[in-house]
């Protein structure tokens, strides 16, 4: 079964029928008229504002322009206002906390949890409303570094620490192969047919389509980071370069078009948007390049650790860091990005990506060191709920018909499911 087709039953055979538990939404609150203190059943603090987006059916890389997670469009004097769960000052809020503080039993992980259901911990890989666990696809030794879903194929791929690539059938959920690499996989992508695999010194590089495979070379020392932009493929290498290679079609192979220089250390992560190319970056800064001539126009300095994920979403960048905090910043009417809004968290923060519920609502998923993933409404950082893992979650990838996948420290992937029409009870 092909992944672009958008069938809902891609991978759905592996875990049964879907379980929405601890999906009950207060029915009287939906209506604006609850009066329970505490109610027992949830209760968004914030109800996100409409999107006009609708969710994207694009299987590869990056979200289409309209996804909303695209990019900077305009060069508008943004205020912020929206941002974040009460009004003030626009840097620097702490959101706060639910009441109730919810963990994930660590026994039940480990599978020897001795209390069963009279246990007071979770014995579930999440908390919240409107998604739910398919299955697990299990092989991988060490942490998984990437996910890739190459358009045209019904395969998924998985790139880890272990040296290996695992190929995925989508519709059994079966291991149809394991590419033995010979090195860490850093990161992976996807770009139509082509899957790009970060590696020590260099990018390999496979077309599904025509089986034709590429070595890239000129990187030095681990890739970190991929993306593709203007007809471009970069890379974020551990000396502090981005290196871009174009595709020539005459000789069916990548070749050498440029090395950005700037960054000091490492470049971790990368994103496109608006005709500019993000870096983020082990020496704590974001560099704004311009994809057209492909040089610096502007440094951001606001992050104090490394800056380990950048995302863009309507005229916002987002970048999170293992300073624990999310920024957000927009164009000022000269066209410099500043921070218009700072979410705290209490651990340092890994992996963002954005994506849209079932009802097109925009969601930001980011990672975080205490092996959890946070999921929240935006523009409003409501959190809407909360996966976990037994290891960090690394890669975080979404795919059609509302599925999403995360690979953690442990070797894991998950795949998860929006739910169309998440449980609804009265009091």
């Amino acid at each position: 079964m092909d992944l672009d087709s958008g069938s809902k039953r891609v991978f759905q055979r592996l875990g049964g029928p879907v379980d929405p538990k601890n999906q009950k939404v207060c029915y009287h609150w939906r209506a604006g008229n609850c009066n329970r203190r505490p109610c027992p059943f949830l209760h968004r603090e914030l109800p996100p504002p409409p999107s006009n987006g609708a969710p994207s059916k694009r299987t590869h890389g990056f979200v289409d322009d309209s996804s909303g997670f695209s990019g900077p469009r305009s060069r508008t004097n943004y205020t912020g206002s929206t941002w974040g769960r009460s009004h003030g000052s626009a840097n620097s809020r702490t959101v706060r906390k639910p009441e109730r503080v919810f963990n994930v039993c660590k026994y039940w992980v480990q599978g020897n949890c001795g209390y069963g259901e009279r246990c007071r911990y979770l014995h579930s890989w999440s908390l919240g409303e409107g998604f739910a666990i398919l299955t697990q696809l299990e092989g991988h030794q060490k942490v998984v570094s990437g996910i890739a879903l190459p358009s045209g194929s019904n395969k998924l791929y998985s790139g880890s620490k272990d040296e290996t690539v695992r190929v995925w059938d989508c519709q059994s959920g079966q291991c149809m192969g394991v590419i033995n690499l010979g090195g860490e996989v850093g990161c992976m992508i996807s770009e139509g047919p082509w899957v790009f695999v970060g590696m020590p010194n260099s990018v390999m590089a496979w077309n599904t389509e025509t089986n034709t495979e590429l070595s890239l070379s000129g990187p030095i020392g681990e890739v970190y980071a991929m993306v593709v932009g203007n007809g471009l493929l970069f890379a974020g290498t551990q000396d502090g370069s981005i290196l871009a290679w174009k595709f020539n079609a005459a000789t069916n192979c990548f070749e050498p078009a440029a090395s950005l220089k700037g960054h000091t250390l490492g470049v971790v992560s990368l994103v496109v948007g608006a005709n500019r190319l993000y870096s983020g970056s082990v020496d704590c800064t974001i560099r704004v390049w311009n994809l057209e001539t492909l040089q610096c126009i502007q440094t951001l300095k606001e992050h104090t650790e490394v800056v380990m994920s950048v995302l863009c979403w309507e005229q916002c960048l987002l970048s999170c860091s293992l300073d624990k905090t999310i920024k957000v910043w927009v164009a000022t009417e000269r066209g410099n990005l500043e921070v218009t809004y700072t979410h705290n968290e209490e651990h340092g923060l890994l992996t963002l990506c954005g994506m849209h519920d079932s009802e097109a609502k925009p969601i930001l998923l980011c990672s975080s060191k205490d092996n959890s993933v946070h999921l929240y409404d935006l523009p409003s950082f409501s959190e809407r709920g909360k996966i976990f893992a037994k290891q960090e979650v690394r890669a975080i990838q979404m795919g059609p018909a509302g599925l999403f996948f995360t690979g953690d420290g442990a070797g894991q992937v998950k795949v998860w499911q929006w739910l169309t029409e998440p449980a609804a009870i009265a009091h």
